[in-house]
């Protein structure tokens, strides 16, 4: 069987303001219907023998993963949660033991075939990305450590190349001579016109037993912290924790660092199937298809004399005059403005954002937890307003609050709620008033999406104000 591993780590912040931490680009729909992580996988579709996902994730975004997933009616093999980021090659290495404790004993697939893919890429010819996988698969067959070559359209410089070896006439499938660096202009012309350099794609295809021989020999330090922290992995509800102390030890380092630069089974496959990182915002541009004027606009966007430029609304009319080549973004609490030839420096704005300890860098306004979502509408000395969006059947913690009251308005669906020891419905239009100190839970029991207005008042209304006593979530003591 061969098993997707989606790598579904990473913020994203040269896609601020809509990537962020909390809810990062390969969460968003970017390009296409659905979102990254869920177009990732709707491309493996057609390969043969595909078994479910084993998806690695931060442990903040378990939940919308779970749900991105429900969505396309997918279950995963395993969605293993890091308490911290440690790069690629720690999670290729808990997903290749994942896969492997899971395996059935003896058979072809006791030593399954792995199709590592990062979440957040965009390949648009779908059949030439599968065409390359069924080439990589055989080379993994035979004990080869593959990666994926695009085929260069141009002289990039924001990428790190291979160099292919020599082989025979015809060969699909080549040697690894050497990785490179991200160029400069010169040398990537140079590595164009060669014909023998690929982007690197950060894409990977190998046995899993194949992998972790790899990495105990090359990487001992990784992979025995990883068998440490999976050894000592814990279930939650659909969930595998990996234990901070354990995961928090294994060193930081990329796959291609750790492995594929040293091992003597690397092998390339070209891949030439309109694949892009869409590492920044006028990569984003080119990844979906402009108008006459060269603009791509999404939202409610207005524009007049604007050409070649990116201009994204999400809640809001956006109108330009006169612009060219340039990023407008607009989210309910930020806006970036950019020309297209600085948007690298995105990253940068972000640091600083993050230095100056604002919340936009890791949360957007409109925040979604899994039970819904809460949208904060308004707020000032001693109130906030939000909007609360509540799934048929969800459930909210039992919780109280030490410095906040709250005032639940009902606009649409139905309520059941807990205040104290009492138990009762609201309806539409009905409200009732949560005094500080009293424990409560919102339930929707309905089948339709329950909207409730709270407004909450008192000296301080901070999300850490908050004891929670049952949660169907598993989030006793979390702040989320």
């Amino acid at each position: 069987m061969l098993i997707p591993v989606i790598l579904s780590g990473g913020s994203g912040t040269r896609l601020w303001p809509l990537s962020r931490e909390l809810y990062p680009k390969q969460l968003l729909p970017l390009v296409g219907r659905g979102t990254m992580l869920q177009e990732t996988l709707a491309r493996v579709h057609g390969v043969a023998d595909v078994a479910p996902p084993i998806v690695v994730c931060n442990e903040s975004h378990r939940f919308l993963v779970a749900e991105q997933l429900r969505e396309r009616g997918l279950d995963a093999q395993a969605i293993l949660l890091e308490p911290t980021g440690r790069n690629t090659a720690p999670a290729v290495a808990v997903a290749a033991m994942a896969a492997v404790s899971a395996a059935p004993s003896g058979g072809a697939d006791a030593d399954p075939v792995l199709l590592v893919l990062p979440a957040d890429h965009v390949i648009r010819d779908v059949e030439a990305f599968q065409a390359a996988v069924a080439i990589g698969r055989e080379a993994a067959l035979h004990g080869q450590l593959v990666t994926f070559g695009v085929v260069p359209d141009r002289p990039e410089t924001g990428y790190g190349y291979i160099r292919r070896g020599a082989a025979a006439a015809g060969a699909t499938v080549f040697p690894i001579a050497q990785f490179v660096e991200k160029p400069d202009l010169a040398t990537a012309r140079q590595y164009l016109e060669s014909g023998e350099y690929f982007w690197n794609s950060g894409m990977f295809m190998f046995r899993a037993g194949a992998v972790l021989e790899e990495l105990r020999a090359l990487a001992p330090e990784i992979y025995q912290a990883c068998a440490q922290a999976v050894s000592a992995a814990v279930r939650d509800l659909d969930f595998t924790r990996l234990p901070l102390k354990e995961f928090g030890a294994c060193p930081s380092d990329s796959f291609d660092y750790a492995v594929m630069e040293k091992t003597g089974r690397g092998v390339v496959v070209p891949l030439d199937a309109g694949w892009s990182d869409v590492g920044s915002w006028s990569a984003l541009h080119e990844a979906i298809p402009a108008d006459g004027d060269g603009n791509v606009c999404l939202g409610d966007v207005l524009t007049e004399d604007v050409r070649g430029c990116y201009l994204h609304s999400t809640s809001r009319l956006v109108a330009a005059v006169g612009l060219e080549n340039h990023v407008v973004v607009e989210t309910k609490d930020a806006v970036l403005v950019a020309p297209k030839d600085r948007v690298q420096d995105v990253k940068q704005l972000v640091a600083r954002l993050k230095r100056e300890g604002r919340y936009e860098t890791s949360l957007h306004r409109e925040v979604f937890r899994p039970w819904g979502s809460y949208d904060s509408i308004d707020a000032g000395d001693r109130f906030q307003v939000k909007r609360l969006c509540i799934k048929p059947g969800a459930t909210l913690s039992l919780q109280l609050h030490h410095h906040r009251a709250e005032h639940w308005v009902v606009v649409s669906g139905t309520a059941r709620i807990t205040r104290g020891d009492e138990v009762f419905l609201l309806e539409e239009n009905q409200s009732t008033y949560i005094p500080i100190g009293v424990r409560h839970r919102i339930e929707n029991p309905g089948k339709i999406m329950l909207h409730i207005i709270e407004v909450q008042s008192g000296s301080y209304l901070g999300e850490d104000d908050i004891v929670r006593f049952e949660d169907q979530y598993g989030r006793q003591g979390s702040t989320e």
